[in-house]
């Protein structure tokens, strides 16, 4: 996705970071590629996935598209520019020539709230149900990795309860992964809020990510009793 910018009208530039071996993806402002701090916008660096699966929901949702195409295709067809600002996503379409044009320019831009989660939120994790716990909080990487499938679960079983796939079979063959990594991701959309929130907010304690949310209980009390969480 190239069409960010921060809320100064600077380019986000697409960057990573090689941590433990992993690949971590991110948007910089250009600003301060170029050694300008000054000139750079309210929010001057947000992680790739995270952004990248907000707009793509945000715009299928509001052109009501969920054409089986990559998320890549679809962002590059249909969105002009998404600009970072402090509590928000400012999202402009790419305006098509039609003779609705008046409608059409009702969804040119729209909003999508946002808000770039604190690094250390120590006093607003969720405790531990006893004493002795690891309670330092979730690690962002981790966070972004599971706020994204979890976002990527809610969307595959709305496709699947709206009929726009017949199966879990043509999402995996879609996506090129297995069924049971299909089923494992749409299980994180019935995580509890209370979990689903604090996930974005990054205020999971750390060693909770995909691998312990996945195909959690149905009770949302069940689940926090395995997690070994206060309800």
């Amino acid at each position: 996705m190239g069409r960010i910018f921060d809320d100064r009208g600077n380019r986000m530039t697409p960057s990573q970071v090689r941590k433990n071996g992993r690949r971590y993806r991110y948007y910089l402002s250009s600003a301060l590629a170029h050694g300008q701090a000054e000139n750079a916008g309210s929010v001057r660096r947000v992680p790739a996935p995270e952004i990248e699966t907000l707009v793509t929901d945000a715009v299928r949702k509001r052109l009501n598209d969920s054409a089986v195409v990559s998320d890549r295709d679809f962002i590059n067809c249909h969105v002009a520019r998404v600009e970072i600002q402090a509590e928000r996503l400012a999202i402009k379409l790419i305006k098509k020539g039609s003779k609705r044009s008046e409608r059409n320019a009702e969804k040119a831009s729209f909003y999508v709230p946002w808000k770039k989660s604190a690094l250390k939120r120590r006093r607003e994790l969720i405790a531990p149900a006893t004493s002795g716990q690891d309670v330092r909080p979730i690690r962002s990487e981790t966070r972004v990795a599971l706020v994204t499938s979890i976002a990527c679960g809610r969307r595959w079983l709305d496709e699947i309860v709206t009929g726009n796939v017949a199966d879990v079979e043509q999402i995996a063959a879609r996506e090129k992964c297995s069924v049971r990594q299909v089923n494992m991701t749409i299980s994180l959309a019935f995580l509890s809020p209370t979990l689903v929130n604090a996930a974005i907010d990054g205020r999971l304690p750390r060693g909770i990510g995909i691998a312990r949310l996945r195909d959690a209980p149905a009770e949302w009390s069940r689940q926090h009793t395995m997690l070994g969480l206060a309800s």
